[in-house]
C-alpha cells in the first residue's frame, strides 16, 4: 500500500507489502515425488530477501504443498503465515490446528491449473460466512479472495471477513493496452470502494515483473501476493534476488 504517513511534519510514501507464495517450489519437488526443493528452505530464503509474508496453497488434492509442509512452515517462518484454501471441512479443520496467521479463502476446482477466478461469495453467503465465524475463533485473520466487484466486496463486508484480496487475472492477462487500461481502472475502482468500506485492500494473480508496479501505485493496496512469476525467475538468477527485484518494483 502507498500509506501516506506524517513524520516531521511531511507526507512520506511506503511500498505495498509483498508476500511470496512458495507453492510451485513444491510443484518442482513433486514433479519426481521426491524431498527437494524444500518449501520451507525457499521460505527462509524469501524472508531473508525481504518477503513480508508467505503464502501457501493446501489444495484437497495436495498436489503441491502437503500437510507435512504446513506444519513445518508453521513452526520455522518468522515473518506472517498465509494460508490459501477452499472452505471444505477438512482444510478448515487442519487451518483450525495449525492457525496461520492468516487464512484467503479461494475457489477451487481440481483440474484447474490455477485458481481461475475469485471467489463468488454473494452465491455462498452463508457456508463463507460460517467458515470465517470458525477460523476467527481460533484467532486466524481471514482474507476473501474475490473479484473486484463491488457486490462482491458488499458481501465480503457482510460475512465479516476484514481482508479482502482482489483478483488481478483479468487485467494480467490483458490483451492489448486497451484491454490493460480497463482492467486496471476496474481494480483501482474497486480497491478505492473497499478501502471506503473499512476493508484492508490485498491483491494478487498473475502479477509478474512487468505488470507488478503499475498496480503496486495503487494507494488502498496493501499487500501483493505474488508467486508463480518469483519462482519462474528464480530458476535463472536465484531466488533471494528474484524475490529483492520484485521487492523493489512495489515501490
Amino acid at each position: 500500500m502507498v500509506i501516506r504517513q506524517k513524520r516531521n511534519g511531511k507526507a512520506t510514501l511506503t511500498m505495498p507489502k509483498l508476500g511470496v507464495n512458495i507453492d510451485h517450489v513444491a510443484t518442482l519437488r513433486q514433479a519426481r515425488q521426491g524431498i527437494d526443493p524444500e518449501p520451507g528452505y525457499a521460505a527462509l530464503i524469501c524472508e531473508d530477501a525481504g518477503a513480508d509474508s508467505i503464502v501457501a496453497h493446501l489444495r484437497e488434492d495436495r498436489r503441491h504443498i502437503n500437510d507435512a509442509d504446513l506444519n513445518l512452515l508453521r513452526k520455522i517462518i518468522n515473518t506472517r503465515l498465509n494460508l490459501e484454501m477452499s472452505c471444505a471441512a477438512e482444510i478448515v479443520g487442519i487451518a483450525c490446528k495449525v492457525r496461520p496467521d492468516q487464512a484467503t479463502l479461494v475457489p477451487e476446482k481440481r483440474r484447474e491449473l490455477t485458481t481461475e477466478g475469485g471467489l463468488d461469495v454473494v452465491a455462498n453467503f452463508k457456508k463463507i460466512k460460517n467458515t470465517i465465524a470458525k477460523l476467527q475463533d481460533h484467532g486466524i485473520e481471514v482474507s476473501l479472495f474475490i473479484d473486484p466487484s463491488k457486490r462482491q466486496i458488499d458481501a465480503s463486508k457482510k460475512s465479516g471477513a476484514r481482508i479482502i484480496e482482489l483478483h488481478t487475472g483479468r487485467y494480467a492477462d490483458a490483451l492489448d493496452r486497451e484491454q490493460e487500461n480497463s482492467y486496471f481502472k476496474e481494480l483501482e475502482d474497486a480497491c478505492i470502494y473497499a478501502k471506503s468500506s473499512e476493508l484492508v485492500v490485498n491483491a494478487g494473480h498473475g502479477l509478474d515483473y512487468f505488470n507488478t508496479p503499475k498496480i503496486a501505485a495503487i494507494k488502498e493496496i496493501e499487500e501483493l501476493n505474488i508467486g508463480y512469476s518469483i519462482i519462474c525467475r528464480a530458476l535463472i538468477i536465484g531466488l533471494k534476488k528474484a524475490v529483492m527485484e520484485m521487492k523493489r518494483l512495489c515501490v
